[in-house]
């Protein structure tokens, strides 16, 4: 049974040269959001400081944890929401027997869906349908009240807002359509975050009603991008490193039975926007690389006039690499995974999150040297001694 207090020493060596900039970016993913937890707690474990966290949904929980706790008190105020969010249903040690792995898994899920999550939702008392039209229960299967709770028992507010972690979290607006970030540090001023900003994120419909703000309602940031990575760097000012964590491999085998097409579904709607945004933005580096070329060879009079210098102050964003760590589902999940929130499956969860860490160290002498020389790139991990690379 994985173990949330691993016995290995803290603040080790940091095992990459770092930049100024590290983020650490957390997509949404329910139950799945404890692997975001270990890999943050094994980082932590490597000292790699992180100065800007960005999420969505679940991710977003994780990423105010962060950023709402001094660094000696987050892993357990991680510990301390991952324990109750998952004391619903006992630590059953199960065999390692797909079958019955599989079952016990599925019975959870329907558990989480019958009397929903401690400390996240409950079911409402009465039907949707049996309520007032335009209710909060009128729109929704659950109450997230519980959250709120919660989560001001895990976030100092005011540390996460005036500490020295930038926060970013995205929601959808539920009449105009279009996507919302709340920055502690935004470009335009920075948004004080509370706990209704982070439960906006993360209600998925008809599950969770929308959370209102400042006269707008919004659900969840997932429906329209589930990854906060094109946020990150459209406001990137120097040269950055990017831990991005992965919920949803875009790769996987092809579907047997209906489960399976279900659990590949959700996989290819939530990681594809990932890899969009990623190869995008190095497509954008390859080009800024060549017109700043361009700009180098430019004479003295050409070099000095204000609209060459416009381009070039747009073009130096500085260097970005991007570590994807990729959650890899278990042969006995289901497309019920996200909202499976059994303690054994969330340590299980936990553990993969470290060792998801671990594989991007072994080969960390090729991001090193993307860092050093300045260079933009990707990584990602497609098995633990896998690690593909792409350059802008």
């Amino acid at each position: 049974m994985a173990d949330i207090d691993p016995k290995i020493p803290r603040r080790a060596g940091t095992p990459l040269p770092l930049p100024r900039e590290v983020a650490l970016l957390l997509q949404g993913g329910g139950a799945l959001g404890s692997f975001q937890a270990g890999v943050y707690q094994r980082l932590d474990e490597l000292g790699v400081d992180v100065s800007w966290v960005a999420g969505i949904s679940i991710g977003a929980v994780n990423a105010a944890i962060i950023a709402g706790n001094p660094p000696h008190r987050r892993i357990s105020r991680l510990k301390k929401f991952w324990l109750t969010v998952s004391g619903g249903m006992p630590n059953i040690v199960l065999p390692e027997i797909d079958h019955i792995r599989e079952a016990a898994h599925l019975m959870a899920a329907g558990a989480v869906a019958t009397f929903g999550v401690p400390g996240m939702f409950r079911p409402r008392l009465w039907p949707a349908m049996m309520m007032p039209e335009g209710t909060s229960g009128a729109i929704s299967f659950y109450d997230s009240a519980p959250l709120k709770e919660t989560l001001d028992a895990c976030v100092d507010w005011d540390l996460l807002n005036d500490g020295p972690v930038r926060l970013s979290v995205g929601a959808v607006d539920v009449e105009s359509g279009n996507f919302a970030y709340w920055d502690t540090r935004g470009p335009d001023g920075p948004t004080r975050i509370d706990a209704r900003h982070i439960m906006a994120s993360g209600a998925l419909p008809p599950g969770l009603p929308p959370v209102e703000i400042d006269g707008r309602c919004y659900w969840d940031g997932g429906l329209v991008s589930n990854t906060p990575l094109a946020h990150v760097l459209e406001h990137q000012t120097e040269d950055m490193l990017v831990f991005q964590v992965d919920l949803f491999p875009a790769e996987g085998p092809k579907p047997r039975q209906m489960t399976d097409v279900y659990s590949r579904a959700k996989d290819i709607q939530y990681s594809s926007r990932t890899r969009q945004v990623t190869d995008q933005y190095l497509r954008l580096r390859r080009e800024h690389k060549a017109m700043k070329a361009l700009l180098d060879k430019l004479p003295p009079d050409l070099k000095d006039d204000p609209e060459a210098q416009r381009l070039r102050q747009m073009l130096d964003r500085g260097s970005v690499n991007i570590v994807h760590l990729i959650y890899r589902s278990r042969a006995w999940e289901s497309g019920a995974r996200d909202f499976e929130f059994s303690r054994s499956t969330m340590l299980d969860h936990w553990s993969q999150g470290r060792g998801a860490v671990e594989g991007v160290m072994h080969k960390g002498d090729l991001i090193a040297r993307n860092i050093i020389n300045g260079k933009s790139a990707s990584f990602d991990l497609d098995a633990p001694d896998h690690l593909k690379e792409k350059n802008a």
